[in-house]
């Protein structure tokens, strides 16, 4: 039960996310591209058209960190590999980029290049 209510308040907070981009001027591609490798959230392109790959993280409160903090080096490097994997299925010729969405309670923020 626990698990199940944790998935849909991901794929709530994931819905959330994917909002606040549309109404920066995002086009979003891709909600929870899967592969063998795991899943990325969100892929979109951005008004200057880069093609960016979304990681969303939630947390209620700040007990257990702050959400871009569990973007670790590890999940860094599984979102890399996973995006290779998107674009060689999707040969975009635009700029990429890795951007986090956190969401803390209420509050939303963008951290646009949050890794390279």
């Amino acid at each position: 039960m626990q698990e199940k209510n944790k998935r849909s308040l991901g794929a709530e907070k994931e819905q959330l996310a994917a909002e606040y981009l549309k109404k920066k001027g995002f086009h979003i591609l891709e909600k929870n591209f899967f592969c063998r490798q795991g899943e990325i959230d969100l892929i979109a392109v951005s008004p200057e058209q880069e093609l960016v790959f979304i990681e969303v993280k939630y947390r209620s409160d700040t007990r257990n960190g702050f959400p871009e903090e569990a973007v670790n080096k590890r999940k860094q490097a599984k979102i890399r590999k996973i995006s290779q994997i998107y674009l060689y299925q999707h040969p975009y010729f635009m700029p990429c980029r890795y951007d986090v969405i956190s969401i803390l309670g209420e509050e939303i923020k963008q951290i646009e290049n949050a890794f390279s």
